[in-house]
């Protein structure tokens, strides 16, 4: 496949890149990862206002955009190469996504504007078993007359705390695997819902553990029932969302790097020069080139998965999704340990911002999989 920008690509990336570059510095990011929340409201509200990025891929009808993946995931990619503190992953990578894949069209009619107008959401699906597939589904819920009713609890809901609404995947009572899942939507401030902030490694990223006890929902509130081939595909968009963020880390932290080595002196000589270096860095450069290629052939993958209707091309997301997330996680990690060594000591040192992409890439790494179990599904898949 042949890819290139068309000039409204190259001009939504150029965008992004020049605005984050002048919102999302070292003392921004400093600032927002020093709160609960980890975002600040009103540049989030400039986002959504201004710029009007999370309506990228919602449909014109519902007053979106009415773009497509590869926009979608240049934005992401710049997002991630300047570390952006801000609920636009959980928001658009994973609620936006459940809604076009899941969603019936009242609800599509209900919950886009809402996220138009700069509300804010995520997706909660995963357990305490610390697994990524319908097997860390433990949340269940029973029909009682026209009413749903869910009990249990989810980790690693990126930004469940703050979040306005929610997309819960629950599994009836007495199944297991990939039987028996429904997808549902809430109010986050539900009755019944419990929501508490889960310090962790990557500062820049906040998650949450969000427990339902017995929360009613109406019929309405019912997305899908038997529900794993949409949860699958909602979760494989998310995984090139996320993989996008990574390309642009793994570059930025290569460009950091570069930048130091040139100013770094030993032995009266900028260190750029050492034939080691330049090996290293090389490595670094192949990497991120390798990372941008994933990303974008999963993105137009994803284009036809979920817009075009071509379903010989859609077959290949699952694939493509974990291609991507598995180079992806890989590169970054690598440039990100890579850095800290050429940086030498100050690396890891609160003063520099090496280390927060070193915490973002081991961070997003592990979320939704690392690279291993990701070819592991990649095998599996041609195995048929």
């Amino acid at each position: 496949m042949e890819f290139s920008f068309t000039e409204e690509q190259q001009m939504i990336r150029d965008t992004a890149e020049s605005f984050l570059q002048d919102v999302s510095t070292s003392e921004a990011i400093r600032k927002a990862m020093a709160t609960e929340d980890g975002y600040d409201p009103g540049l989030w509200q400039q986002i959504c206002a201004d710029l009007y990025f999370q309506a990228i891929t919602i449909p014109e009808e519902f007053g979106g955009m009415g773009l497509g993946f590869v926009e979608l995931v240049a934005v992401f990619e710049q997002m991630g190469r300047f570390l952006l503190c801000a609920p636009y992953f959980s928001t658009v990578g994973l609620a936006a996504n459940a809604l076009l894949v899941a969603a019936n069209a009242e609800q599509q009619a209900e919950y886009f504007p809402r996220i138009l107008e700069g509300k804010t959401a995520s997706l909660a699906y995963t357990g305490t078993s610390g697994k990524w597939d319908a097997a860390t589904v433990d949340a269940v819920y029973k029909k009682e007359g026209d009413s749903y009713v869910l009990n249990g609890e989810y980790r690693y809901v990126i930004d469940g705390h703050t979040a306005d609404f929610l997309i819960v995947a629950a599994r009836q009572e007495g199944t297991l695997g990939e039987e028996g899942l429904g997808l549902f939507i809430m109010p986050a401030n539900s009755v019944g819902v419990e929501r508490n902030w889960l310090p962790t490694m990557d500062q820049t990223r906040k998650q949450a553990s969000v427990v339902l006890k017995n929360v009613s929902l109406s019929a309405s509130a019912l997305m899908s029932e038997n529900a794993w081939p949409q949860l699958q595909k909602i979760i494989q968009l998310a995984q090139i969302c996320l993989a996008a963020e990574q390309a642009g880390g793994t570059q930025q932290i290569l460009d950091m790097t570069v930048e130091y080595t040139k100013e770094r002196v030993q032995f009266n000589r900028p260190i750029a020069s050492f034939q080691a270096i330049k090996h290293k860095a090389a490595d670094m450069m192949l990497k991120a080139e390798v990372a941008k290629s994933a990303i974008y052939y999963a993105a137009c993958v994803a284009q036809e998965a979920v817009f075009n209707g071509d379903e010989v091309i859609a077959s290949e997301l699952p694939e493509a999704s974990a291609m991507a997330k598995a180079h992806c996680s890989d590169s970054y990690f690598f440039n990100a340990g890579n850095a800290i060594q050429m940086f030498g000591g100050v690396g890891f040192t609160w003063e520099y911002d090496v280390h927060l992409y070193f915490k973002r890439a081991k961070s997003s790494e592990l979320l939704f999989g690392n690279g291993a179990w990701h070819r592991e599904q990649i095998a599996q898949i041609l195995l048929g």
